[in-house]
């Protein structure tokens, strides 16, 4: 049984579910049979993942809102009365959080301050994953993998956002969550961070993105344009990541509402922060993955090393031990694979000129076929 059909009309409450992570997330939990609520600002692109596949319309509440705007989170999630919340919604771009740093920090940091604050108030049992980022490391440039343990920091505005959140969501969960929950008063709270690596896959149409650079250029015909082609990073394919965030949601929610003795104590262990990542093998550079997307939709590309381009991490590493030993998480997709399935994803969307029904049809098609090769 996937996720031990934990979700299975539960309210879900997903922030962000207009962008391309909460959309395929929405997707996932809809053949989870959960009610979902989504709070967003509109697409942040067009075209979408999220208007592609007429998520609006499939469910059960579609909410456009700013999590900036306290009074608005507040108001919608206790109108949703969630058991789960995924917050997703972000500014996710390092290089436009140089040019709006302030908006980068407010969304990021104080909409995430917003969520638990509204959490905190909420009078029932609830289980919330804070999607934060790899970037909130202190980078180093070493070759090593970054554990969660590891300091926190950021040279780069959204880096230093996303650290923020971090050290918000740890606070809050010490000082409000955490007695109520070790102790099996309610309202109980389980509420964590985490982490994931650089995500690709089908619907994402993002700015200053390599993949979705890729896409573009190649259905006009023209070469694509790389900008750090030797920096590394831990590419994996947008079912990853989800797949850990919602095995961590179900069993925190299943521990939380156990009468086992030893659930205090796995609950102390999981409600932590995790790293989901892919395997060291999918560590590769953007040339790399560019190269591997042109197997599967030929055309060329050119060197575009900006002088004074922003700054951007060289190396990137991340470890996903914890979440193997302690849920017993592993990645299930290589690099080749990742990429393949999605290019895949975008070829099959350019030939159907963006039929709407293919498209979500492909996207289920996807899910379905990951969910059969999951190990745990």
């Amino acid at each position: 049984m996937q996720f031990n059909n934990v979700y299975e009309n539960k309210s879900v409450f997903i922030t962000g579910h207009t962008g391309f992570k909460g959309s395929w997330i929405a997707e996932w939990l809809l053949k989870l049979k959960a009610k979902i609520t989504g709070f967003s600002l509109d697409p942040p692109t067009k075209p979408s993942h999220f208007a592609l596949t007429e998520l609006s319309e499939r469910i059960a509440n579609d909410i456009r809102g700013d999590i900036r705007d306290y009074d608005s989170v507040r108001r919608a999630i206790f109108d949703c009365k969630p058991d789960f919340i995924f917050h997703l919604a972000a500014q996710p771009i390092v290089r436009k959080a140089f040019k709006e740093p302030l908006d980068t920090v407010l969304t990021n940091f104080v909409g995430t301050l917003n969520i638990l604050e509204s959490i905190r108030e909420l009078q029932k049992d609830c289980v919330a994953i804070m999607i934060t980022t790899d970037k909130v490391y202190e980078n180093r440039e070493w070759y090593h993998s970054y554990r969660e343990p590891d300091e926190l920091g950021g040279i780069d505005p959204y880096s230093a956002s996303k650290a923020c959140a971090e050290t918000i969501i740890l606070s809050y969960f010490r000082s409000f969550f955490r007695s109520n929950l070790l102790n099996n008063r309610h309202p109980r709270k389980a509420v964590t961070s985490v982490r994931a690596g650089n995500v690709i896959g089908g619907g994402d149409w993002g700015l200053d993105r390599i993949v979705p650079d890729c896409i573009r250029n190649l259905e006009k015909g023209e070469k694509i344009p790389v900008r750090n082609r030797t920096s590394t990073r831990p590419w994996q394919h947008v079912l990853e990541p989800l797949s850990g965030y919602l095995l961590l949601g179900s069993r925190l929610y299943s521990e939380m509402n156990s009468s086992e003795m030893n659930s205090i104590e796995c609950l102390k262990l999981i409600c932590s922060p995790f790293n989901f990542g892919p395997s060291l093998a999918s560590n590769r550079t953007v040339l790399e993955i560019v190269q591997e997307a042109l197997k599967h939709w030929p055309g060329n590309w050119e060197d575009r090393i900006e002088a004074n381009a922003p700054h951007e991490a060289g190396k990137l590493n991340l470890t996903v031990d914890k979440a193997f030993h302690l849920l017993g998480w592993q990645p299930n997709w290589d690099f080749n694979r990742t990429v393949k399935e999605t290019i895949s994803w975008y070829r099959n969307a350019f030939e159907s000129k963006y039929d709407k029904a293919l498209i979500r049809e492909y996207t289920q098609n996807q899910i379905d076929f990951y969910s059969s090769t999951i190990l745990y």
